[in-house]
């Protein structure tokens, strides 16, 4: 008599594919931070830098990166067709403008399908994709955003972005052409978030540009939406005269000096390049550098405060004092 014989091998492989594929499966997930918020910046000197229309110190340009940032004209953003031309991406590095990011959810499986993070005044917003789409050719039309992918690699989210227009890799001061690449990577810790981004340029930089900025969760942070932006006569010379295109000649900076003037570094190190990211560079310029005096004016710190009022005299304010010199004074 013959019986059925129950496919063991068969079942015990069912189990053990399916307890390896939840392992894997909750590996997966528990590597997907959540990094929806809002950050704010702890720290940006943005603002204190731009004051010197070339400081391109620790800048890793490339010669032609040089010479169209000692060509830039900031009253080129005066002319009517660049009044609202926005930051490039790697601004969220070097600007002072906080982080909010959220996710995007495919809307059938509510799987993630992206994060987002929001537009800032005049930065636009960041979409990662993260459903494996690809980066479009080369040849396709260029955003302020760019086109970014993600993908996670432990904890941390790595993103590329591409296709995003030329503009400032710090406020005014080195341009990205838009054949530059940008690769982000975040990184939460608790509370701390640590992006760092790496920009790429075959064009305006010799090596790639590595910073790293750390936010803190804050859901009180001011964020201040991307708004509309409407063209106005800011300069009437340029109104008056549409062809006319704001720069400066090689050599004609008229700014070329200010940095070695006011701080006593060489020029050699303004002008920026690779050799100038590197703390070693400061034994080469260690025999040219002359510590500037004291600063006592525009300084960066907070204004003083105002004197008090000079105090009056008991007997000028006491009964018998002089009249006030009013109308019909003896001159």
């Amino acid at each position: 008599m013959m019986t059925r014989m129950t496919p063991r091998p068969l079942t015990r492989l069912a189990v053990a594919l399916t307890i390896v594929g939840a392992t894997l499966t909750s590996v997966s997930l528990s590597a997907q931070v959540d990094l929806s918020g809002w950050w704010a910046r702890r720290n940006q000197t943005d603002n204190g830098y731009s004051r010197e229309p070339v400081d391109l110190l620790g800048m890793p340009l490339s010669e032609d990166g040089r010479v169209k940032a000692l060509s830039y004209d900031i009253a080129s953003l005066s002319v009517t067709e660049r009044q609202c031309q926005m930051y490039p991406p790697f601004y969220a590095l070097t600007g002072p403008f906080p982080l909010q990011m959220s996710i995007v959810q495919e809307p059938i499986t509510q799987r993630l399908q992206a994060w987002k993070i929001e537009g800032w005044i005049d930065r636009d917003v960041t979409m990662i994709w993260m459903d494996g789409r690809p980066h479009p050719s080369k040849s396709a039309p260029h955003t302020h955003g760019g086109f970014t992918t993600g993908v996670w690699e432990g904890d941390a989210l790595t993103a590329i972005n591409t296709h995003f227009k030329m503009g400032d890799i710090r406020r005014h001061r080195g341009m990205s052409s838009d054949r530059a690449t940008l690769t982000y990577r975040f990184n939460r810790h608790g509370d701390t978030l640590t992006l760092t981004g790496i920009l790429e340029d075959p064009v305006y930089l010799a090596e790639p540009y590595v910073l790293t900025e750390v936010f803190r969760l804050d859901p009180n942070a001011n964020i201040l939406p991307l708004t509309a932006c409407e063209p106005i006569e800011e300069l009437p010379r340029l109104h008056e005269n549409p062809a006319l295109v704001p720069h400066y000649l090689p050599g004609k900076h008229p700014y070329l000096n200010e940095v070695s003037e006011k701080y006593n570094i060489p020029l050699e190190a303004v002008l920026g390049g690779p050799e100038t990211m590197y703390p070693e560079y400061r034994k080469k310029l260690k025999d040219k550098y002359v510590m500037p005096p004291p600063c006592k004016t525009g300084c960066g710190g907070p204004p003083a405060p105002p004197a008090p009022p000079a105090a009056v005299p008991p007997a000028a304010a006491g009964r018998g004092a002089a009249a006030p010199a009013g109308r019909g004074a003896r001159p």
